[in-house]
Parts: C-alpha cells; sequence; structure tokens
C-alpha cells in the first residue's frame, strides 16, 4: 500500500517546530508493507491544505494528515478536506459530551469554552477515529471510489498514539501488509565515511543484495540497510547476512544497532566488571557527565567528576602539574592523561576519562587549531590516550569529543 503524508502547521514552514510526525509514521508503517511515497509540509491556510490533500489523492488514492484539528481559528484542515468530498459539517453531540467531561476532569473553571465545539465538528458521513491520548477525535473520510483521508491530531503524542492504536490496525484491515519494507543500522564510531567504505571493500554497495546507505552524524557513521517488497521473514534473513557480513570487515568500530547508545553500552560494560568511573572535562564541559548519567539508574557505576576549565582547576583538582602545562600545553594528551589519572585517584574510583580541547569558534592556533580535541582513559592505572580534530561548530565539536572519549572507554574496557 502506498501512502501520502500532508503536515500541516505554520510553525512547520517556519522551523520553529521539528516534524517529527511524518518521520514517526514512515517507520512504523514500513514495517507492515505500508510505504510512503510522498510528504507534504503546508501552512494553516485553507486553500492550502485543500491543494496539498487534492493532489495526493489523485496520485495514491490515500493521504495521512497531521495537524488543524485543534479548536483555534487556524485549525482548518476537516472543513478544507470535508469541501474537496462535497461534504458539509455536523455537530456530533457524543464528542461534545467528551470535551465536557474532561473539561471537568481537569478541574479546569467555568464551562466548555465555545471555542473546544469546533473540535466536535465533523463532516458527513465521516468516520470517528478514537484518541485516547487527547481531546481532538481524528476522522477517516472516505469517497465511493475508495479514495481515503485519515486526519490526526498534530501533537507527537497523540499522532503516535493514534497512529498504533487505530490507524495502522485500520490500513492492515484493508489489506496492507504482505510484503514490507525493513530497514536495520549498524552504528559506527572512529572511522571516516570514505575510511569506512574502503574497509568494506566489496560489501561497500549493496551487501548481499541490500540497499546500504551511509549517513554521517556526531556520534559516527550509521551503515542503514534497507529491504523492500519482501515477504517479513525474507527481509529478516537478508538483513542478517548483510549485517553479519559488515560486521566481519569493521567489527571493531560497530558499537551498536538500530538506536544503541554509546553511554549505555559503557555503562553497562562498567557495571559487569565492577568498576566506577570518574570524568574530568574541559572544553565538553560536563557534557560528558550529562550523557552518562541521563541513563537511568547510572549513579551505581557514574561517581562523579570535575569540570576544570582553567588551568588553575587543572592543577588544584586533578593534580596536573604546572611543568605539564608549560610544556605541552592544556589542549595535549600529556595534560589529559594526567587529567584522567587525577580524577580516578583523587575521586577513588576505578576508571578515569578526560577530554581537553579547543571547541571554538576562537582560541585556536596553528598547531592546535579549532576542533582539536585530546582525550585518555586510565583503567586502574593503565592510559590510553589520543589526540584528534573534528569539523563543525562549537556544540558539534564538544559532541564528537564526548563520543571518542565514550568509545575509548569502551575499547579500554575490552568491549
Amino acid at each position: 500500500m502506498d501512502v501520502e503524508l500532508v503536515s500541516i502547521g505554520d510553525e512547520l514552514l517556519l522551523g520553529f517546530t521539528i516534524d517529527t510526525n511524518a518521520a514517526f509514521f514512515a517507520r512504523e508503517a514500513a514495517a507492515l508493507g505500508i510505504q510512503v511515497v510522498r510528504r507534504a509540509t503546508v501552512g494553516d491556510g485553507a486553500e492550502a491544505i485543500a491543494s496539498a490533500v487534492k493532489e495526493a489523492l489523485v496520485r495514491t488514492g490515500a493521504v495521512i494528515t497531521s495537524g488543524g484539528l485543534g479548536p483555534t481559528a487556524d485549525d482548518l484542515t476537516k472543513p478544507s478536506i470535508a469541501a474537496l468530498f462535497n461534504r458539509g459539517m455536523r455537530l456530533d453531540a457524543a464528542i461534545v459530551e467528551s470535551l465536557r467531561a474532561r473539561w471537568k476532569a481537569r478541574g479546569w473553571p467555568g464551562e466548555l469554552p465555545e471555542a473546544n465545539r469546533a473540535q466536535a465538528m465533523i463532516p458527513e458521513d465521516a468516520v470517528i477515529l478514537e484518541n485516547r491520548h487527547g481531546s481532538a477525535p481524528g476522522i477517516w473520510l472516505e469517497d465511493e471510489a475508495g479514495r481515503w483521508v485519515a486526519m490526526l491530531p498534530g501533537v507527537p503524542r497523540e499522532f503516535r498514539g493514534m497512529t498504533r492504536d487505530v490507524l495502522l490496525p485500520r490500513l492492515v484491515g484493508m489489506g496492507a501488509g504482505g510484503t514490507v519494507v525493513r530497514s536495520r543500522t549498524l552504528r559506527t564510531t572512529g572511522i571516516a565515511e570514505s575510511a569506512l567504505a574502503d574497509a568494506l571493500g566489496p560489501l561497500a554497495k549493496d551487501p548481499e543484495g541490500v540497499a546500504l546507505a551511509y549517513l554521517p552524524g556526531w556520534e559516527g557513521v550509521d551503515l542503514r540497510l534497507t529491504v523492500r517488497d519482501l515477504p517479513g521473514d525474507e527481509a529478516d534473513r537478508r538483513l542478517d547476512a548483510a549485517a553479519t557480513a559488515l560486521r566481519a570487515r569493521v567489527a571493531r568500530h560497530v558499537y551498536g544497532e538500530d538506536d544503541a547508545d554509546l553511554a549505555v553500552l559503557v555503562l553497562e560494560a562498567l557495571r559487569a566488571q565492577r568498576m566506577r568511573i570518574a570524568v574530568a572535562e574541559s572544553c565538553t564541559g560536563g557534557m560528558l557527565g550529562m550523557r552518562l548519567t541521563a541513563i537511568a539508574g547510572s549513579s551505581d557505576v557514574v561517581h562523579g567528576g570535575v569540570i576544570a576549565y582553567d588551568n588553575a582547576v587543572k592543577t588544584g583538582q586533578l593534580g596536573v602539574r604546572p611543568e605539564t602545562l608549560a610544556a605541552h600545553g592544556a589542549v595535549s594528551e600529556e595534560t589529559a592523561r594526567e587529567m584522567a589519572s587525577g580524577v580516578r585517584e583523587r575521586l577513588g574510583v576505578d576508571v578515569g576519562v578526560s577530554i581537553t580541547g579547543v571547541a571554538g569558534p576562537g582560541g585556536g592556533t596553528p598547531e592546535k587549531p579549532v576542533g582539536t580535541y585530546c582525550v585518555a582513559v586510565d583503567v586502574r592505572g593503565a592510559l590510553r590516550s589520543f589526540r584528534a580534530s573534528s569539523v563543525g561548530d562549537r556544540h558539534e565539536v564538544r559532541q564528537r569529543a564526548t563520543q571518542a572519549a565514550l568509545s575509548l572507554v569502551r575499547a579500554s574496557l575490552g568491549r
């Protein structure tokens, strides 16, 4: 089944809101053999909504909209699409009562505002799609030729809940499925995209007959494998074979699949070896500690840390020797190694990890340009370190340095 998505909202076009609904639906639907063949984003105007939906109906006859179902004057999705189907609008008394009960249950003062009654206006002969996650019901509108539009709220929590609860089961019941579109992602770090392609050799394109895409980002380069138009079992078999073949070539750079988080894997490795960790950060200013402590339950592994931005903190709190700073500078492997050892010893943990660098946009020199960072790890006295250079703005340099530090910790733990 091919469908089109139309995302509605001026806030999307202006860039104030990122359209996560479309990406979510595309992923969920593909696993069931429902393919999004086109996506459009339009503003809140009735003409723009009607035009986008009309064109999509001509192409595929199957359209899903997101947004424009609220109670305010800019919520014009329902009447705009109803007019395309030559349907009038009617007030649904049951929805009004549901909205009134919801209003009272939340303890809001006064009676249900008149504006909320707009949410109870439904196109004639439409099917109401239950929304257990918010106030605006979804709408299913279909014509005599079998062309249909499913209108869902734009609030991500409501859109996602209704997609799983109502929309996808309905589409499967209409015959979607049989063949699927499935993907699997191998997550790599510590290797550039071009070097990764070289390392894969003959597998660099379509391994085992499976489409391969390279997706570089600050966390590393993701290898996205995708198969289309196959039964589910066969799709999984091919993805397994392709993933195994890729791992055989670049296993040391692969740290997980799909949504794997390197911080989670580091915590698991530390926990398995009954070790605790402390961080010492200069240019990242606490970002490494944040990555680790963002994981629920990290307190049994993460002991603490020091943000050693000034050299006086490096010497006073971490024991970095003044002569090391004088000879090599704050941004050096030598300083990073003493920072890692200092935080490990002074906080009494098994593992110390440090980052120091030039995040920019200023502060760079010909010898240490912006983007230079040094990382070190001390595991019970065994030291490892390296220096690297990153492209990107200040935030991206800090992110890349943090990911590199996590990768070095994992490697130092033999994982």
